[in-house]
């Protein structure tokens, strides 16, 4: 379904506005957020896509409604994947949790952009050449199992390729100041460790959105539901690390449940020529995954930590 260009325009801008407000007004100085703070910011996150929700229902439908609601679901779901990465960057450097909402807004607006990007690309593929739908739902699926092995591998910032390669491009400092992103000492510009952490959240938002873009792609090729879903996960993605970065390790579980939820998807793209899942059950499956993942992983300790 062809979406006017207004609903493009009027939906971007209330983007603008919000990161305009998070970091012009409720964000302007550098401060530790409180659980509180990012509870009340979660919740408002998911308010807002939750009406939003209600007026793709109004406006479209209830199918298109469930579409978006699932691509959210999942997108969000996906999402905690980046929790547990911004949690072992930001420790290895040792940046202090007041800096941390100033990389984030940076990172996520440049998240943004790339999702944009795959987003129109993905679609873009799939409409002229359908054969990349079984690229993408196969790619899918080997995402999904290589996830139940690698669920708990640890992650080396110094081994990033990106990380190397710009280190040869500019000095670095060795140590923070205060939340600048580059320095001018002694005549010479440096980047800082922070912008060093930007890079590693950059790139690896990248190789989720990898991941991230074909499975919403598997519920709806519609460039808006996709878009917005995705927007709206992505935006509340700060408020939710910060709310969850002391507990998300007892979720241990989820990973798994996540692989599941992806060969699923994957599954889905494969059969789209042959059987077409309703996105009823779509969504009532990946909801149950997701939610028994979590329920198991708060009643069952796991026995590496045992």
């Amino acid at each position: 379904m062809d979406t006017p260009l207004i609903f493009w325009i009027s939906f971007n801008l209330f983007v603008l506005v919000m990161l305009a407000l998070d970091l012009g007004v409720f964000h302007r100085k550098s401060h530790d957020v409180s659980v509180k703070e990012a509870l009340t910011w979660t919740f408002v996150w998911i308010f807002l896509a939750l009406v939003f929700n209600g007026i793709i229902w109004t406006w479209r439908g209830q199918q298109q409604a469930l579409e978006f609601f699932t691509g959210y679901l999942v997108e969000k779901a996906l999402s905690v994947d980046n929790i547990f990465v911004f949690i072992v960057v930001f420790t290895y450097f040792g940046i202090p949790s007041r800096y941390q909402h100033k990389v984030l807004f940076w990172g996520i607006l440049g998240a943004l952009i790339m999702r944009v990007i795959f987003i129109f690309a993905g679609v873009a593929m799939i409409e002229k050449f359908h054969f990349t739908i079984y690229f993408f739902g196969a790619l899918l699926i080997f995402t999904g199992i290589k996830m139940f092995s690698n669920s708990h591998s640890k992650m080396d910032p110094e081994k990033n390729p990106v990380l190397k390669f710009f280190r040869k491009l500019m000095p670095v400092t060795s140590e923070l100041h205060q939340d600048k992103f580059f320095v001018r000492l002694k005549g010479i510009r440096h980047a800082t460790p922070l912008f060093l952490v930007l890079i590693l959240i950059e790139t690896t938002d990248l190789i989720f959105a990898v991941d991230s873009i074909p499975a919403i792609l598997a519920i709806t090729q519609d460039q808006f539901i996709v878009y917005t879903s995705n927007v709206f996960a992505i935006l509340g993605l700060r408020s939710l690390y910060f709310a969850l970065a002391g507990v998300v390790h007892r979720f241990w579980l989820l990973s798994y449940g996540l692989a599941i939820v992806l060969i699923f998807v994957g599954i889905k793209m494969l059969l789209v020529d042959l059987y077409k899942i309703p996105i009823e059950w779509s969504l009532m499956f990946i909801a149950a995954v997701i939610t028994t993942s979590i329920v198991l992983s708060l009643k069952i300790k796991d026995p590496k930590k045992a």
